[in-house]
C-alpha cells in the first residue's frame, strides 16, 4: 500500500513508524505539516490508499478524513481524550498506560477505534517513557491497524465507551499542576512532577532570582538542606534540596520574556553561569551500594569477566565534557582485568552525537563545534584502538549520526529490538567525522555505506541487522534490556575461542596502520568539518540555530518532505507524550 504519514514534527515514534512500514514493503512517504492546510496539500499530492499520523498536533481537516481513512495515535488508552494523555498518566502515577489508533473525524480522539495496546509504565522520565514503552505499544498497535485496513474488516465505534461512561476528556495539564512546592512537596512528589514534565515543557520554578523551566530529575538520599537551597554540583547538575530529601536536576532553560527568541535548554551549571554560588561538587560513585540512591550520567560496575560501562546524557547529546569524562572512564574500565567490555547498555538513547544546544550557547560556537567534534574523535578513536579485549557496543534505544559511528567503533554492535538508527549527518548540513569514512564502508560495504549517508533515512533494528550495521537485535522490553546485554556478554566472554579472537584483532589493527593509518581518516574529515565550522554562511550554523530555538528550519536548504524522516534521533528540546507525542519544531537533522 502506500501509505502518508503526516507529523507536525519528525519525531522517534514517527521514524519508527516510517521505518517498519517500509520493512514490511510498504510505500511510505512522509510529511510535516503543521497545520491542516499543510495535511490537505500533502493527501492531495501524494493521493495514498490510507494516511497515518503518528505524531500530529494539526487538525486534520474534514474534506480529508471525509474522503481519505486518516488513522490519528493517540498517546492514552481506549476512552481516553485530551491533549496531555500521558503527562496525565505520570501526573497521577498509573502503574499501566495505553495507545489507541483512532480514525479522524470532527471531534478529537472520538472517532472509531482500529487498534489498541497496553504497557507498563515503569518511573522513568516521559520522553524515556514515550520512547520506548510506548513506541513499542504504538507500534504494534499501528500494525495491527493497517493490517485490519488491508483486510477490510471495520473499525470499533466509539460509542460503546460512551455508554458506559468510560470516555475521559482531561485538559492540557499546566504550569499551576506542574508547580513544585518546594517547602511542601516530598521527593518522589517532585520527582513525579519533573519526569511529566521531561523534556517538554520542563517545570517552571524561580532559582536564584531568574525564572527557569527545570528539565529531568534524579533522587539524591545522602544530602539534605533547607527546602528548595542548592547543596551540590556534579557533571553539570545541580542537586535541590526537597521537604525530605533531595534531586539532582540535571538541565535548565531559561524563561523567555514575550516576543523574544526561545532559550535552549542547557546543563544547569551552564544555564547558571555567574549566577550559581560556590558549591561542593562530590564524586559519585561509579556503582552505588545496595539501597543507596543518588545520580550520575557515567557508571561502570564488572559481572566476572564482563565489564560494562553505562552513560546516559539527556537527549543523547554528548558535549565536550560528556566525551572527555565518557573517555576517562573508558580509560579507567579498560585498566580493569576484564576480556570483555559492553559499552552502553543502558536504556533509551544510545547518543545522537555532538551537542548542539551548548554549542549555540558557546560564546564562539564554530571553536565549540570543533572542540565537540574532536572529544568525540578521541573517544571514538579510544575504542578502535582498544585490542586487549573484546568491545561490545549495547545500543538500548535510539542513535544517530556521530553516535552511530562511536558505536561501530566496537567489535560487535548490539541494539534492543525497538532502536531507530539514523547513520548520517548531511540534513545538518554535515560532511560527518568521528572515523565514519572507515567503520561504515567496513561494516556495510561501500555501496551501502553511500545510500545510508545520501538517502539520509531512519533504518530500524531489523533492517540494521540485515544490512550488517549491527551484529545482534535483543528483543526484549525496554526495563530488559541491561540484563539481557550482560547475560549475552557473560556468554561471550565465556567462548574458547575469545583469545584467538582478540590476537586476530590485535593483528588486524596492526596490518590496516600499517596500510593506511586512522589518523588520516581522521584528517580527511575533520579537514572538511572545519571549513563547514569556520564558514559563517555554511547552511550548518542557520540549521544548527532553527534546531536548538524550535524555529522554522530555514527554506532551500534540503527537501524537508520525504527524505525529512531520515533526520536524527535527539528528542532533547521536544516535548514527548502532549497530544500526538512531541511539538512541532523540525527533528534534529543529524
Amino acid at each position: 500500500m502506500r501509505i502518508l504519514l503526516v507529523a507536525s514534527a519528525c519525531n522517534s515514534l514517527t521514524q519508527r513508524v516510517q521505518a517498519e512500514l517500509r520493512d514490511r514493503g510498504h510505500a511510505v512517504p512522509l510529511e510535516v505539516t503543521p497545520d491542516g492546510a499543510a495535511v490537505r496539500a500533502a493527501v492531495h499530492r501524494h493521493r495514498p490508499d490510507l494516511v497515518v499520523a503518528p505524531m500530529l498536533k494539526a487538525v486534520v481537516p474534514q474534506d480529508v478524513w471525509s474522503a481519505h481513512t486518516c488513522l490519528v495515535v493517540h498517546p492514552g488508552p481506549a476512552g481516553d481524550r485530551g491533549p496531555s494523555s500521558l503527562d496525565w498518566a505520570i501526573h497521577e502515577d498509573a502503574a499501566e498506560w495505553g495507545v489507541t489508533v483512532l480514525q479522524a473525524e470532527a471531534e478529537m480522539d472520538a472517532g472509531d477505534i482500529w487498534a489498541t495496546a497496553d504497557f507498563r509504565v515503569p518511573r522513568v522520565a516521559k520522553s524515556d517513557l514515550y520512547r520506548n514503552e510506548l513506541s513499542d505499544a504504538a507500534l504494534d498497535a499501528v500494525l495491527l491497524a493497517v493490517d485490519r485496513f488491508a483486510r477490510g474488516r471495520p473499525p470499533r465505534p466509539q460509542a460503546d465507551l460512551v455508554r458506559t461512561g468510560a470516555v475521559r476528556t482531561r485538559p492540557y495539564l499546566r504550569q499551576e499542576t506542574r508547580r513544585i512546592s518546594w517547602d511542601d512537596d516530598s521527593t518522589e512528589t517532585v520527582l513525579r512532577k519533573l519526569r511529566g514534565a521531561d523534556s517538554q515543557p520542563g517545570v517552571r520554578d524561580e532559582l536564584l532570582g531568574a525564572e527557569w523551566f527545570l528539565h529531568g530529575g534524579h533522587p539524591e538520599d545522602g544530602l539534605r538542606g533547607r527546602p528548595g537551597d542548592l547543596l551540590a554540583t556534579r557533571a553539570g547538575a545541580v542537586c535541590r534540596a526537597t521537604a525530605d530529601g533531595a534531586v539532582w536536576i540535571p538541565e535548565l532553560r531559561p524563561h523567555s520574556a514575550p516576543g523574544l527568541p526561545r532559550a535552549c535548554k542547557l546543563p544547569a551549571t551552564t544555564a547558571l553561569a555567574g549566577r550559581l554560588p560556590r558549591l561542593p561538587e562530590p564524586a559519585a560513585p561509579p556503582q552505588p551500594a545496595e539501597g543507596r540512591r543518588t545520580w550520575s550520567d557515567i557508571r561502570y560496575r564488572e559481572e566476572g569477566p564482563v565489564g560494562v560501562l553505562s552513560f546516559s546524557f539527556p537527549g543523547g547529546a554528548m558535549s565536550t565534557s560528556h566525551c572527555r569524562r565518557l573517555l576517562y572512564a573508558y580509560r579507567a574500565a579498560c585498566s580493569r582485568p576484564t576480556s570483555v567490555l559492553v559499552l552502553g547498555g543502558h536504556r533509551d538513547f544510545f547518543s545522537n552525537g555532538i551537542h548542539l544546544n551548548v554549542i549555540e550557547a558557546a560564546a564562539d560556537p564554530a571553536a565549540e563545534s570543533w572542540a565537540n567534534i574532536n572529544a568525540m574523535n578521541d573517544l571514538v578513536e579510544a575504542v578502535l584502538t582498544t585490542t586487549d579485549r573484546l568491545v561490545v557496543s549495547a545500543i538500548g534505544g535510539n542513535a544517530a549520526a556521530g553516535g552511530v559511528m562511536l558505536a561501530l567503533a566496537a567489535d560487535e554492535v548490539w541494539c534492543r529490538s525497538g532502536s531507530v538508527l539514523n547513520p548520517h549527518y548531511r540534513l545538518m548540513g554535515l560532511y560527518g567525522s568521528e572515523y565514519w569514512t572507515y567503520t561504515l564502508p567496513r561494516r556495510v560495504g561501500a555501496p551501502m555505506a553511500e545510500r545510508l549517508t545520501r538517502q539520509a533515512r531512519p533504518v530500524s533494528a531489523a533492517a540494521a541487522l540485515s544490512a550488517g550495521l549491527v551484529d545482534r537485535v535483543v528483543n526484549c522490553g525496554p526495563q530488559e534490556f541491561t540484563g539481557e546485554v550482560t547475560r549475552w556478554a557473560a556468554r561471550l566472554a565465556a567462548l574458547p575461542a575469545g583469545q584467538l579472537r582478540v590476537a586476530a584483532k590485535k593483528a588486524e589493527h596492526e596490518r590496516r596502520e600499517s596500510a593506511t593509518p586512522l589518523a588520516a581518516y581522521r584528517e580527511q574529515e575533520l579537514a572538511r568539518m572545519l571549513r563547514v565550522f569556520t564558514d559563517a554562511d555554511a547552511p550548518y550554523h542557520a540549521l544548527r540555530r532553527a534546531f536548538v530555538r524550535k524555529e522554522p528550519v530555514p527554506g532551500g536548504i534540503d527537501d524537508h518532505r520525504d527524505t525529512a524522516a531520515g533526520t536524527g534521533l535527539s528528542e532533547h528540546g521536544r516535548a514527548a507524550g502532549s497530544g500526538g507525542g512531541v511539538a512541532r519544531w523540525p527533528v534534529r537533522p543529524m
